[in-house]
């Protein structure tokens, strides 16, 4: 998996929008691609819709949207989705404990038994601009 974290401090539009969290802590999203095993996408996104967003939302992250291309050759291999999360070291810690969750473990486990669904995760980390609209 790859991450590249961009680190910017947020501006005082963006602190009085409430998008700070904690003492030195500031709202961080979290743009994940998934490149998706041909023919498995199906079993990706039902994985998604019945169970890893509840997971997400139990460990601290915010389901923000998700996405599918509509052109191929992406359109049936990629997943494309945005978390938030408090903070970047918040993101970390979300992860761990997600990661070793019970039930993602049986969830991911079962969705896997005729093999792996995922070939490669891109991570990216971003914070919003001082321009960009608010997001709910």
């Amino acid at each position: 998996m790859s991450a590249a974290a961009f680190v910017a401090p947020l501006s005082a539009a963006a602190r009085e929008a409430g998008q700070e969290t904690g003492p030195g802590g500031e709202t961080v999203y979290e743009l994940r691609i998934y490149h998706v095993v041909p023919g498995k996408l199906d079993a990706v996104l039902a994985r998604f819709r019945d169970h890893t967003m509840k997971l997400f939302e139990r460990h601290g992250m915010k389901n923000v949207a998700y996405w599918t291309p509509v052109d191929e050759p992406q359109k049936s291999t990629t997943l494309i989705y945005i978390l938030q999360h408090p903070s970047r070291a918040a993101a970390v810690d979300n992860w761990k404990t997600f990661q070793d969750d019970a039930e993602w473990k049986k969830v991911k486990g079962k969705s896997e038994e005729n093999g792996k669904l995922v070939e490669k995760i891109d991570s990216t980390f971003m914070t919003l601009t001082d321009f960009s609209p608010r997001l709910r």
